[in-house]
């Protein structure tokens, strides 16, 4: 590109085209590496269908466990408002006036699920008052900044599209104190129909002023002294600017009188809500999406295992665990070639007759398939390994069966939770996900703690086995179509039970009326004629028809357990729907900082795939990046380091091997680009937390860490 001109100048020319973004479907990292196939896209849109399923589930059921609490939320706004439309002299409901109405949130540790809880929360209260406020401590240093957002978000919440952009100009030049607050209020509720912000008022409204609803999210992180004055100054504004205070707790109410004085904490009404326990919420999860036949995808005991611990151990976040319940998911349609199948049972078989050639023989290759296989007949062997159509047919069939097994599993499994929940030191766990566990690893009747459960069973009160079995009957009654056999059979159980029952009040009413002949006896004579009576009972080995009947039902349920609580692995074609890689989950969550960051200093070849990296443990690559070389260097020192020897073995590796040019620069420039790069490099060690200056020695630095790792 040239340009004619008459005097010297500069000319920029700009370019015309435009950088484009190049974007990868997402679906294409499924054809990316060893794991391609044919059917990569479908699986890809079967995980995509499958979690859009299980995210949605999720939402509901987040919406459904929070509805109480955010019911008597707004109870609680409407109440607390409602005394300040009143206007009364008494001296009680004066001093009401001047308490600044306060729920105390209790949401527990799981820090990372506030947010979407109180996003949920500001929605169902915008639908009471359209002046909502939600405020973090980061925000708000100082009393000043405090102020500020809260009359920014104010703003935000009663200006209209159009003149939004006005409105912030305003903003800018306004003072923020209480008082401007109380006249911006007054100017609104005057001129606006609080139900539709930034319009006018056309109807009449139950609250002509509606409250103002501020919400400090993590109200622990709050400065106690921008608490204090702020509680103070609203209060003495509370006739004209009608708060309602939310404090968002992680810990414990307790922690209001210890922020806040006396004198403070007196001017706030404070009534504490509870949010459903975090535990309570992963067995709620857990039951929703794993513990049911609606969504064909479920979980090995150890990455089951993994997940928990993680929940329990860790974070307390639901959240937390549902993503890695997705990162489960795509794990498995990822990896395994057979998730093609991972669907309803419909389509699973239409897909089955649609495989080619190669997944036929992935099929043939499953070790639960080659087990099923080995135990049929020799004609069947053959053309199970031989003939496609038939090989697909009974594929069909195979998975028929493991849908019915997982129907009848999970409804027994309910059931023994039922009978082992409420047993003494819960042999068995208290949660139904550690019965779960035990269940998908082993035989459950093989282990000492199921042996324990039963004896314990046969010890329950009569009053306790007929809760049990009814609340065991609607269970089975939920599903008539596999197990209606079982639900008639704890039906008859239940009768007999009342029958007892029946039986036992007459034999009072008799025993009653001659009972009134007999004497008195002591303490001592008693006892004599109860032992004489176990004596005798464990002589002679009689049990009583209510020991008969308990005993009855602890056979019953074993037989259960024994029938219909197989493992997992024991079904055929369960690879396509069980996700088996604990340990690749577990180098996903569970990342180790400290490992990764060794691995990259010392050997880079493993990130960056650079030919030329590759050198001999213990050699030192020139060409390897500058604090590549500094971090060798230092792992070979000892507690001090010092910089002018660390300095010149840097320069001895950096300039090993290299044909210096006469021409190019000096040897006193190339020593100042070395020496400019080993302070960068010693920097970032620095940074990294792999070095310190130290006050011992000017010229030394101390070493951090030890090991090699």
């Amino acid at each position: 590109m040239a340009t004619s001109s008459v005097s010297k100048g500069c000319f920029v020319f700009k370019p015309n085209f435009r950088k484009r973004k190049i974007s990868v479907p997402v679906e294409e990292y499924f054809n990316n590496g060893k794991n391609e196939s044919e059917d990569s896209k479908l699986r890809f849109e079967t995980y995509h269908l499958l979690w859009q399923q299980m995210k949605s589930e999720t939402e509901q059921l987040q919406e459904e466990l929070n509805k109480n609490l955010f019911d008597s939320l707004i109870k609680f706004l409407q109440n607390s408002h409602s005394g300040f439309q009143k206007s009364s002299r008494d001296w009680g409901c004066q001093i009401k006036l001047r308490e600044i109405p306060t729920a105390a949130l209790i949401l527990g540790v799981n820090v990372t699920d506030h947010d979407l809880t109180f996003r949920s929360l500001t929605e169902a209260l915008q639908n009471v008052t359209p002046y909502v406020v939600s405020l973090k401590a980061r925000d708000c240093p100082d009393m000043k900044h405090f102020l500020q957002k809260l009359f920014s978000q104010l703003m935000d919440c009663c200006v209209d599209v159009e003149s939004k952009e006005e409105e912030k100009d305003i903003q800018k030049n306004i003072y923020c104190s209480m008082d401007s607050l109380s006249n911006w209020y007054r100017n609104v509720t005057k001129n606006t129909d609080p139900r539709r912000p930034g319009k006018k008022s056309t109807s009449s409204s139950p609250w002509q002023s509606p409250p103002v609803v501020l919400i400090l999210k993590d109200m622990e992180s709050f400065t106690t002294k921008v608490l204090q004055d702020f509680i103070v100054i609203s209060s003495q504004h509370l006739h004209e600017f009608p708060l309602i205070l939310i404090f968002g707790i992680a810990t414990s109410p307790i922690i209001i009188h210890r922020l806040l004085p006396h004198a403070v904490s007196s001017l706030l009404c404070i009534e504490i809500f509870q949010s459903l326990s975090c535990k309570e919420h992963l067995t709620t999860v857990l039951d929703k999406l794993l513990l049911t036949t609606e969504f064909p995808f479920k979980l090995s005991e150890k990455v089951l295992q993994i997940l928990t611990n993680i929940f329990l151990y860790y974070d307390f976040s639901i959240q937390n665990f549902i993503k890695g319940l997705q990162l489960s998911l795509l794990e498995h349609f990822y990896s395994q070639p057979l998730s093609v199948l991972c669907c309803d049972l419909p389509e699973a078989k239409r897909r089955l007759n649609f495989l080619s050639d190669s997944q036929c023989e992935n099929i043939r290759r499953l070790p639960s398939f080659r087990r099923y296989v080995e135990k049929q007949a020799a004609e069947k062997q053959v053309a199970l390994l031989t003939n496609e159509r038939f090989l697909k047919e009974e594929a069909q069939s195979l998975l028929e069966n493991l849908h019915v097994y997982h129907t009848n599993y999970f409804l027994v499994l309910k059931c023994l939770h039922q009978f082992t929940s409420s047993l003494p030191k819960y042999p068995l766990g208290r949660q139904i996900r550690e019965l779960y566990c035990t269940c998908l690893e082993k035989n459950i009747w093989e282990s000492e703690e199921y042996a324990s459960a039963l004896q314990l069973l046969r010890m329950l009160a009569k009053d306790e086995l007929m809760i049990i079995l009814q609340k065991c009957f609607n269970i089975l009654k939920s599903s008539e179509e596999q197990l209606g056999s079982t639900a008639k059979g704890v039906e008859e159980l239940l009768a007999q039970f009342q029958s007892l029952d029946a039986e036992a009040k007459e034999e009072e009413d008799t025993s009653g009326s001659q009972s009134k002949g007999f004497q008195k006896t002591d303490l001592y004579h008693l006892q004599k004629s109860l032992l004489e009576m176990k004596e005798l009972r464990r002589t002679g080995k009689k049990q009583t028809k209510f020991e008969a009947l308990r005993e009855k039902v602890v056979n019953f349920i074993d037989s259960l357990v024994r029938e219909y609580l197989l493992p997992p692995e024991t079904q055929p074609l369960h690879e396509a729907m069980y996700f088996t890689a604990a340990h690749t989950l577990h180098e996903h969550l569970n990342a180790a900082p400290r490992i990764a960051l060794h691995t990259a200093l010392n050997n880079p070849y493993y990130y960056l795939k650079n030919e030329a990296l590759k050198t001999e443990e213990g050699c030192i690559p020139n060409v390897a990046p500058d604090v590549c070389i500094a971090y060798k260097l230092h792992l070979e020192c000892s507690r001090l380091i010092n910089l002018v020897d660390w300095s010149e073995a840097f320069a001895t590796v950096v300039t090993a091997a290299e044909k210096v040019d006469a021409n190019s620069i000096t040897s006193e420039e190339r020593n100042e680009i070395i020496h400019a790069r080993f302070i960068r490099a010693v920097s970032e060690l620095e940074l990294l937390g792999f070095v310190k200056p130290t006050k011992q020695k000017t010229d030394h630095v101390a070493r951090l860490t030890w090991g090699g790792c």
